[in-house]
């Protein structure tokens, strides 16, 4: 679960980490009110799950409350990469000297968290040279030593003994504290200001362990699902939408990530991944195909090599959606190899639907129909 910048802040601040002075507001007239009450130049900054807000017009500079509204009415009217704004966060402008990066993720392959850190932080953290940015895993048994946190410090070329340099291994040990004790699979700080002798959170991402939301009793819920993703979950499949233009399913983690591989190695792009798992019955697979075509695909590619699954099970539930919809909508391509196969491609074929024996074959002649 994302958590939006407010939240974010408002998770920090009571972790004792220094933020802007401010709050969130859902109206021009509460984000007026807001800059009032900072008394000086603010920031008004769309609250959406995406980054890249400042270079989208996202985030703006008001002077006075009338400016701080009116920046308000017109952030509250964006759609920022495809998220419609509808919430703004106002806090006070900081005086920044220099911005630092500072994370704290999981990496899965070491299974421990690890500590990302560079000097030179901002928008343009992803384009720094390798040699700027600073890694360092925690072991778990041991967690975030001070003395750790204070080689990192060193390593970023801050004085471990100024003011700016104690305050950075103080918010370094308090960023893992918040990853252990919330389950955070991220926890960012991009930028990390100076602000004369002050270190202060500009901005924050915390992404919560879906599977440790159920103890996580005083942090609020965002749903951040798409339609298709929230129909996929309440059947109890994985799904996950991306960017091309093909759906996808098949019948295992491992044969739908070779089936997305296949596509794009012969040149296709993928829209999604979406697991129907061994076992799924008829009518959760056609609610599952209802839900590729309710992504609007060029081209649906149904994968399937049937060991528990019965392959006229997914037969019928192809010909239930044909029959459903007066036809697909767009084409629709079947590898079918396993349990009840035969039966399965007499299905198909009563309604003009030539099987499959072979993944590339399969991929290839769908990449065709695309085209």
């Amino acid at each position: 679960m994302k958590m939006f910048e407010y939240m974010g802040k408002e998770l920090f601040a009571k972790y004792g980490l220094p933020v802007p002075k401010g709050r969130m507001a859902t109206t021009p007239e509460e984000a007026a009110k807001i800059a009032e009450e900072i008394g000086g130049p603010c920031v008004v900054k769309s609250q959406v799950l995406s980054g890249k807000r400042g270079k989208a017009g996202g985030i703006k500079f008001p002077n006075t409350p009338e400016e701080a509204r009116k920046a308000a009415e017109e952030v509250l009217s964006m759609t920022i990469q495809g998220l419609p704004v509808q919430a703004v966060l106002v806090e006070e402008k900081l005086k920044i000297d220099k911005e630092l990066y500072m994370s704290i993720t999981i990496d899965g392959s070491a299974k421990q968290a690890v500590l990302i850190a560079s000097a030179y932080g901002g928008m343009d953290i992803e384009e720094q040279p390798e040699e700027y940015i600073i890694k360092k895993h925690i072991d778990p048994e041991l967690g975030m030593m001070p003395f750790m946190a204070r080689d990192v410090v060193r390593k970023m070329g801050i004085p471990i003994r100024s003011p700016h340099g104690k305050e950075i291994v103080n918010i370094i040990q308090t960023l893992y504290k918040i990853c252990l004790e919330k389950d955070a699979e991220l926890v960012e700080i991009n930028p990390l200001v100076f602000s004369d002798d002050k270190v202060i959170a500009a901005d924050s991402k915390v992404t919560i362990d879906d599977d440790a939301m159920f103890r996580m009793k005083d942090l609020p819920i965002v749903d951040d699902k798409s339609p298709a993703e929230r129909a996929a979950k309440d059947l109890g499949l994985s799904f996950v939408e991306l960017d091309g233009d093909i759906a996808v399913m098949a019948n295992g983690a491992g044969i739908t990530m070779g089936t997305l591989d296949t596509l794009q190695a012969f040149g296709g792009t993928p829209k999604n991944f979406l697991d129907c798992g061994g076992g799924t019955g008829r009518e959760a697979t056609a609610k599952a195909l209802d839900i590729l075509f309710s992504l609007n695909p060029k081209a649906v590619f149904v994968n399937i090599f049937g060991g528990i699954t019965r392959c006229d099970d997914v037969a019928n539930a192809v010909k239930d959606q044909y029959e459903a919809k007066g036809g697909f909508p767009v084409p629709l391509v079947i590898r079918l190899v396993g349990t009840n196969q035969d039966t399965g491609r007499e299905i198909l074929a009563s309604i003009g639907v030539e099987a499959f024996d072979f993944m590339e074959d399969a991929a290839r002649r769908v990449i065709e129909l695309t085209k």
